[in-house]
């Protein structure tokens, strides 16, 4: 059984790799909308003052798992890996779609924690313009505050067109409301040819927009153009995907890795699950 402070160990050591990624304690507190010193008494190894609270809330952001689980590159994740990667060498701009379970999140996830200057935010449906700018600054580290949606604007544009191939991901695209949608557009109008971005969405993103063609809607001709008018789709987990995953995380018995296949529905949500049921069955 982990000990508190062998927990606390590994979020350190998750959270110093944060910092290294984001370039300073200040971009990583303010991403993590915490307290500089914080940061600094964490990585320090002070941690008597730090609250069970606190510790919870850092490893919730930096997406830290108690679950033993071991990724396998996917026909998916080779696919959309490649693509983020020709999106921030070459400031390229996709429309990427996909069933839910199908790895989208979880790969993105990796990517960020893998490259720097990845900017992943995951998109909510109650986001007006101004939640989203701040949330797009928070995850690049930059201070909102007092900021209007003018002012936040030019601080992402000004933030990004001082850095070498950055990249955009909206994950869960789709969600956003037109007003903020049309961000889209300012962004690679601003920033063309030096700034990656990822749309990245179940296939209602391309329904959306594809119905916005046909109605005429206001920007969604742009939209589709910066996109190239091509939306890329994911297939989903191959049986041989399956079998891989199931064997990586300790099920090795042919008739069991038969009942995640049958469970699975193309979803890895659903492997996932269904192998640990299997492990804790027999335990």
């Amino acid at each position: 059984m982990e000990t508190a402070e062998t927990t606390k160990g590994l979020i350190t050591e998750h959270l110093t790799a944060f910092v290294e990624r984001m370039g300073s304690q200040n971009k990583a507190a303010t991403a993590l909308k915490i307290s500089n010193g914080t940061v600094s008494q964490i990585m320090n190894r002070n941690w008597d003052l730090i609250s069970e609270e606190m510790w919870r809330g850092i490893a919730a952001h930096l997406r830290l798992n108690k679950k033993e689980w071991a990724s396998v590159e996917t026909r998916d994740y080779k696919m959309l890996t490649q693509l983020l990667t020709d999106a921030q060498d070459n400031s390229n701009v996709f429309a990427i779609t996909g069933e839910a379970g199908t790895g989208k999140s979880h790969t993105i996830r990796l990517y960020t924690e893998s490259h720097k200057r990845v900017y992943a935010i995951q998109c909510a449906d109650f986001w007006n313009r101004k939640i989203f700018l701040q949330e797009l600054l928070s995850s690049m580290g930059r201070d909102h505050s007092g900021l209007n949606v003018n002012d936040m604007m030019n601080e992402v544009v000004r933030t990004l067109k001082s850095q070498d191939r950055p990249l955009i991901i909206l994950d869960e695209a789709d969600k956003l409301v037109d007003p903020v949608m049309y961000f889209f557009i300012t962004l690679y109008n601003r920033l063309e040819d030096h700034c990656g971005i990822i749309l990245i969405a179940t296939d209602h993103l391309a329904k959306r927009i594809m119905a916005g063609l046909r109605k005429n809607r206001k920007g969604y001709k742009e939209i589709y153009s910066r996109i190239a008018r091509r939306f890329i789709e994911m297939t989903g987990p191959s049986t041989s995907d399956i079998m891989a995953i199931c064997m990586a995380n300790g099920i090795q018995d042919q008739q069991q890795i038969r009942k995640v296949m049958e469970d699975s529905d193309s979803d890895l949500r659903r492997v996932n699950r269904k192998i640990h049921s299997l492990l804790a069955q027999a335990n």
